[in-house]
């Protein structure tokens, strides 16, 4: 049997947005109206691109705002007139409770980890950094502090060894879908019952990941420092500083592997050659695979070594 159509004001900007969106839209419940950012100038020439989720709004003739600010009236008044039942929201930015109080069912959230552990920006890359086996999506009631609200429904995914910030993001993106049917179809037969979110000690934190948080610490573990590349991989990336003559240029690193040994160098040294390149760690060496050096494309090892013309031009 069908669960009652809920109308729906959907507010989400990326990809790991529309994915919901889609998903909402092709359900027995209606999308009434959608929220996105303005659009963003990118690229060389700084040309306006659109989110992810404008392209499916306007693709599929939806209802469609991009509000500079949210406490506009006008834009709030707007909403109001849609007579909407539930709010979801989903990678977007922070509500106020004069827009997130608007539908009768309340504002839920999507969150890309299992709350209360990795509140905050970046919880897909974090989860990876730390070395994390298991992730997994919630969705909980929206109130005034950020990511806290009362817990809906929540579903687990495993992060294998060989998963990045990137696969790890879209596995999380597919079930996170899911995850919202889910609840629209819970608070459709008020069979969801929304729980506190547990109380803990030191709950795992998910801060912005800024410009300087990207450069890898050779003085930390083979291991810390394989899963910090893998929690950056594809963006915003780990990269290194490597001396070429008397040129310092960044090197990305998407991708590599390591081994534990004992050895005498010093952290952060590397030996470079036609044939391996390596990086010395706390407690062994790191092998990068896929990388990309400043000013160039992203490339495998291999064609990067076959491109170097010089190796005694690159030193610590």
């Amino acid at each position: 049997m069908q669960t009652k159509s809920l109308n729906v004001v959907f507010f989400g900007t990326p990809d790991f947005a529309k994915a919901s969106l889609e998903a909402i839209f092709k359900s027995h419940h209606k999308v009434v109206g959608v929220v996105t950012a303005a659009d963003k100038a990118s690229g060389r020439g700084m040309k306006l691109t659109p989110s992810p989720v404008k392209v499916f709004a306007e693709e599929n003739n939806l209802n469609l705002f991009q509000p500079e600010k949210l406490r506009n009236p006008e834009f709030l008044e707007s909403l109001r007139n849609l007579n909407a039942d539930v709010f979801v929201v989903v990678a977007f930015r922070m509500m106020p409770q004069v827009l997130f109080s608007i539908p009768k069912l309340g504002t839920f959230n999507l969150h890309g980890s299992l709350l209360p552990d990795y509140r905050g920006a970046a919880p897909i890359n974090y989860a990876v950094i730390n070395g994390e086996t298991k992730s997994g999506v919630t969705t909980f009631f929206i109130n005034e502090k950020i990511d806290e609200g009362n817990i809906l429904l929540q579903a687990e995914t495993e992060v294998l060894p060989e998963d990045n910030a990137g696969t790890l993001h879209d596995k999380l993106m597919i079930i996170g879908a899911d995850l919202v049917i889910k609840t629209l179809d819970g608070l459709a037969e008020n069979s969801i019952t929304e729980k506190p979110q547990p109380e803990k000690q030191n709950p795992k934190t998910a801060y912005k990941i800024f410009k300087e948080n990207l450069k890898i610490d050779w003085n930390q573990s083979s291991e810390t420092i394989h899963n910090f590349v893998r929690g950056m991989s594809p963006y915003p990336t780990a990269f290194t500083i490597l001396k070429i003559g008397e040129e310092e240029k960044s090197l990305k690193i998407f991708k590599g592997h390591f081994e534990l040994r004992s050895h005498s160098r010093e952290a952060g040294a590397f030996d470079i050659s036609k044939t391996e390149f390596k990086f010395y760690t706390k407690d062994g060496i790191y092998y990068p695979e896929d990388v990309q050096i400043q000013g160039k494309k992203r490339m495998p090892v291999k064609d990067f070594l076959n491109g170097i013309q010089n190796f005694e031009d690159y030193k610590k």
